[in-house]
């Protein structure tokens, strides 16, 4: 098998994007762009680091993120497993990028920029549920924001009616088979939805 080398050969296998491919970049939140982020209240936030890339997904139950300024989003950090490997990644190297989907549509819209982490009290008060607030808040400046071609999503039909998830394997299954049946994953399973509940913030 050969690998492909160079960005010329990569280029001569392609050719010349499209014109819509390349107007559709902005450094800054333009109204349609701010109207499509704003409704989505799931991305992925991506970050490079020493030990290599990291993808989190990060979701919330109104827009993911709080537009600051037209060149400023805030992402706050609600909890998860507390591995903390996207943030470790940001106070070393403040490269993101963030995927925004909503659900039903083909669309999705990329942020590309450079984060900074802050624990900032009053920033961390505007993002308070039930009493809850975010441990810190990722303060993001936008470099790049475009929407990405539809076709992946067409071609998996994500957003289709159908429930495929049955028959895969529960976290409870991966968390034994990490540990050869140490863990006793069906109690995992079983204690899971109500202790989700009661720590989604």
């Amino acid at each position: 098998m050969e690998f492909i080398e160079t960005t010329e050969e990569l280029e001569a296998l392609y050719g010349t994007p499209g014109e819509a491919s390349l107007v559709k970049v902005a450094d800054h939140l333009t109204p349609t762009y701010r109207a499509w982020i704003m409704a989505s209240r799931f991305c992925i936030l991506t970050t490079v680091g020493p030990e290599g890339t990291d993808s989190s997904p990060r979701g919330d139950d109104g827009p993911v993120v709080l537009e600051l300024d037209d060149r400023h989003l805030a992402l706050p950090d609600w909890r998860g497993n507390e591995r903390i490997d996207s943030l470790r990644n940001i106070v070393r190297d403040p490269r993101v990028s963030l995927m925004f989907m909503v659900p039903g549509s083909n669309n999705v819209v990329r942020v590309n920029g450079e984060a900074k982490l802050t624990a900032d009290p009053d920033l961390r008060a505007r993002f308070e549920k039930t009493g809850k607030q975010p441990r810190t808040v990722a303060v993001i400046r936008i470099r790049e924001v475009y929407s990405q071609c539809a076709r992946a999503i067409m071609r998996s039909k994500i957003w289709s009616a159908s429930d495929e998830s049955a028959d895969l394997p529960s976290v409870g299954d991966m968390l034994k088979e990490m540990t050869s049946g140490a863990f006793d994953g069906a109690s995992y399973d079983k204690e899971w939805p109500e202790r989700a509940k009661t720590t989604l913030w």
